[in-house]
């Protein structure tokens, strides 16, 4: 073993780096040539596919909409100055025109909410106030309409040119029906970042463990995350303890925009990544202040981020969030959403390390009391150990533990970060 690998194993974790330093050095080494557009490159798509999808450029409005006067009530289009005086006591007697026509002095056209305004009209009388007089083909207003009433003029909801979307705003459903109403077909978007996904151990098996084997769990977890945060997951089969084919395996991925390991991130024997990712690239930091999870290794290796993620599925899970979401961020030129939350009242203290941030999993529950405020209560798991998948499966999210506090005790109104349900 060389000598820095030595002294990593030796020195183990007494100093850990924050996780908001550790997540600064990995933006950095992301963004190392300074560009905060697209490193996955951009593609075009049609507006079906985009939903999700991060816009790689502005988008102005390629039309007016609407793009013609329209009537924005049922009703019949008249001349505004026709129904001048109208009243229920002294209505105004206009004749019914064809819909084909001009509406001429003293007429009205009928129209229906979002039909075209016939030329000559400049307002609208809606049904109710009218009282048709169909023997004569005449109507009778009972009402008057000022210069566009119940009119919907050009460009009322949108403008040509307009400004509507900046590059690097993620598309969302009512988007894509704003951008095909201005003319949009198509859209160039940021490519999803493509992710391998690497399970490492000796334990691994798929399916039948037998003394001493564990079921495969974090590759799958990992790889349905990225999947869900936007990306392209390849979900590789399980790499044994061994550097040579640790090794290998890296270096497969390396055409990815990131490469994500899970196991053997720590400093014990059979904890190999660190020292291979070393020997190929660089580690940045081995080792964070974060629990579950502290030994999490970030490095870059040929310019492409490299994740270790520890064995443990819970603290794999939250170094996943931690690191791993707002890399793919990163990559695709924006940055991470803050996750849902809720307010809830602690039902058990919150221990906790001055120095370490703890994400303590919880489940919700109505308060009973009526009106009550904050109207959840948070339960903590009972089983809180990294390496219970169930603690994090089976809760409602988790309460964040900032470095500088001690534990958080019983009754203290926290916020519930529901992270598994944001993209």
């Amino acid at each position: 073993m060389e000598g820095a690998d030595r002294e990593r194993k030796d020195a183990g974790f007494k100093v850990r780096t924050p996780v908001d330093e550790a997540r600064r050095i990995l933006e950095e080494a992301v963004h190392d040539d300074g560009a905060s557009d697209p490193r996955t490159g951009t593609e075009t798509v049609s507006l079906e596919r985009a939903d999700g999808r991060v816009l790689a450029a502005p988008i102005a409005a390629a039309r007016n909409v609407p793009h013609y006067r329209r009537a924005a009530m049922d009703g019949y289009a008249v001349r505004a100055a026709d129904t001048f005086g109208a009243s229920e006591r002294s209505p105004e007697v206009l004749r019914i025109g064809d819909r084909e026509e001009a509406v001429g002095p003293d007429a009205a056209v009928r129209v229906h909410t979002g039909s075209a305004l016939p030329d000559g009209a400049d307002a609208v009388v809606m049904i109710e106030h009218v009282d048709e007089l169909e023997e004569f083909d005449e109507l009778e207003v009972a009402d008057a309409v000022a210069e566009g009433e119940n009119v919907a003029p050009v460009g009322e909801d949108v403008e040509e040119d307009q400004r509507l979307y900046e590059a690097g705003h993620r598309l969302r459903p009512s988007d894509l029906g704003l951008l095909r109403s201005v003319g949009y077909g198509r859209l160039e978007v940021a490519q999803r970042p493509t992710v391998g996904v690497i399970p490492t151990g000796e334990e691994l098996v798929e399916a039948d463990p037998g003394p001493g084997e564990v079921i495969e769990t974090n590759g799958l977890t990992v790889s349905r995350l990225v999947d869900r945060w936007g990306g392209d997951a390849t979900y590789r089969d399980v790499v044994t303890d061994d550097a040579e084919s640790l090794r290998v395996a890296i270096q497969r991925d390396l055409t990815k925009d990131v490469v994500v390991t899970t196991g053997g991130s720590s400093v014990g024997e059979r904890d190999l990544l660190p020292e291979v990712i070393d020997d190929l690239g660089e580690v940045l930091v081995h080792g964070v202040g974060l629990k579950p999870g502290h030994p999490v290794c970030l490095g870059v290796v040929e310019g492409t981020p490299v994740l270790a993620l520890p064995g443990y599925p819970v603290a794999c899970i939250v170094n996943a969030v931690q690191f791993l979401r707002p890399t793919l961020r990163w990559l695709e030129g924006t940055t991470p959403d803050p996750h849902p939350t809720a307010r809830a009242v602690l039902e058990r203290k919150i221990p906790s390390e001055p120095g370490t941030r703890t994400f303590a999993r919880v489940q919700l529950e109505e308060r009973d009391e009526d009106d009550a405020e904050p109207a959840y209560r948070a339960i903590p798991t009972r089983a809180s150990g990294s390496g219970v998948l169930s603690s994090v499966a089976l809760a409602d999210g988790w309460v964040v533990v900032d470095d500088e506090r001690e534990g958080i005790p019983e009754g203290e109104a926290v916020t519930v970060e529901n992270w598994e349900t944001h993209p």
